[in-house]
C-alpha cells in the first residue's frame, strides 16, 4: 500500500520546499495505530516551520502539517476496538500524508456531531485560544487583538466576548475583515487607522504579528495591562516600551511540554462545546496534489475561507 505525503527534506518558502511523495506504507509499531486521514487545515503553524524559523529544534526530513480528522484503520491488542473511530492524531507525525501512525494515548476522538471541517481545525488555534483567555481572564475588560482576521484572533475576539469582556477591539488589515468582525461583535480598527488611540483603552492585548504594530500597541497601553505575544506573523520582533506594560509569551508548545494525560483530555473536553458554538470560516477543499493551489489560497489577501487538504 502506497502513502501519499507532502515532505519538506531541506528549510525554505513552503512552496518551493515542499514536494508530493509516494512511499510503500512501512508495517504499523507495536502500540501505535494508523489513521486514514480525512482532511488537514492549511494554518501559520504548518508553514512557518518549513521555513527555518524553528531550526533550533526542529529538522527536515519532515512530513508538513500539525493537525487533521481521520479515521482508525489499523490497531492491534487492546487498540482493535478504536478501528472505525474518527480521531485526530496529534502530537506525532505530521498530518498532511494519507495515513498517519500515532501513539493512541495522545490521539483525541472527535464528537459525532462535530463536521469534518470544525474536527480538522480543532486543536493548534482552538486550542492556544483557550488557554490564553483561562491564563489572562477578560471579564469587565477591553481586550485588543490583532491579526483580527486569523483563525486564532477569531476565536479569542468571540470566546472573550462570552467570557464577560466589555470590549473586544480588532486589528485588521484586509478591508473584506470589517464587516464580519462587526456581526461578530468585534470592534473593527483598520492596521493604517489610530491603532494608538485603540490601544490606550484596552486592559488586556493578545498579539500574533509583532513588528512595528506590536511597538505601536505597547507604547499606547497602559502599564497595568497586559500585553501578550502569542506569535510574529510578521516575522519581525518589537521594541519594549519604557512606559508599556511588560511583554508577556504564550507559545502553545510551552503548554504542552509536562501535560499530565488527564489534563489533555480534559482541555478537549473543555473544547469541543466551545467550538461547537464557534463562527468559522467555511472550508474549502484541496485534493493533496492540489496543495499549491491551496497554499495560493492561504496567501490570499482578505479571504473569508479556510483552505484544507482533502486526503
Amino acid at each position: 500500500m502506497l502513502n501519499d505525503a507532502l515532505w519538506y527534506r531541506r528549510f525554505g518558502q513552503p512552496a518551493e520546499a515542499l514536494t508530493l511523495e509516494a512511499a510503500t506504507l512501512p508495517d504499523l509499531s507495536p502500540g501505535a495505530v494508523r489513521v486514514r486521514m480525512t482532511a488537514a487545515p492549511v494554518n501559520p503553524s504548518d508553514l512557518i516551520p518549513i521555513t527555518g524559523a524553528y531550526s533550533h529544534r526542529i529538522q527536515p526530513p519532515l512530513v508538513a502539517g500539525y493537525e487533521g480528522v481521520g479515521t482508525v484503520v489499523s490497531a492491534e491488542g487492546a487498540e482493535a476496538a478504536l478501528i472505525g473511530r474518527r480521531v485526530l492524531p496529534l502530537r506525532g507525525a505530521g498530518t498532511w500524508q494519507r495515513y498517519v501512525d500515532c501513539d493512541p494515548a495522545w490521539m483525541v476522538p472527535a464528537p459525532d456531531d462535530v463536521d469534518t471541517g470544525l474536527a480538522a481545525r480543532g486543536y493548534i488555534n482552538p486550542l492556544a485560544a483557550m488557554l490564553m483567555l483561562r491564563r489572562w481572564p477578560v471579564r469587565d475588560r477591553r481586550v485588543l487583538v490583532t491579526a483580527a482576521g486569523s483563525s486564532c484572533a477569531n476565536l479569542l475576539g468571540q470566546w472573550a466576548l462570552g467570557a464577560g469582556a466589555s470590549e473586544v477591539i480588532g486589528i485588521y488589515r484586509s478591508p473584506q475583515h470589517h464587516e464580519w468582525l462587526l456581526r461578530l461583535g468585534v470592534t473593527p480598527v483598520a492596521m493604517s487607522g489610530d491603532v494608538e488611540a485603540a490601544a490606550s483603552r484596552v486592559d488586556v492585548a493578545f498579539d500574533a504579528v509583532g513588528g512595528t504594530l506590536a511597538t505601536r500597541i505597547l507604547a499606547a497601553m497602559a502599564p497595568a495591562g497586559d500585553f501578550v505575544s502569542y506569535g510574529l506573523l510578521s516575522g519581525q520582533g518589537f521594541a519594549r516600551s519604557a512606559h508599556g506594560p511588560p511583554p508577556q509569551r504564550f507559545h502553545l508548545r510551552d503548554r504542552l511540554e509536562d501535560v499530565s494525560l488527564a489534563v489533555w483530555r480534559g482541555w478537549f473536553d473543555d473544547l469541543w462545546p466551545l467550538l461547537g458554538q464557534a463562527w468559522l470560516p467555511e472550508a474549502r477543499y484541496f485534493a493533496l496534489a492540489e496543495w499549491r493551489e491551496a497554499l495560493a489560497l492561504f496567501e490570499t489577501s482578505g479571504r473569508q475561507v479556510k483552505p484544507m487538504l482533502a486526503l
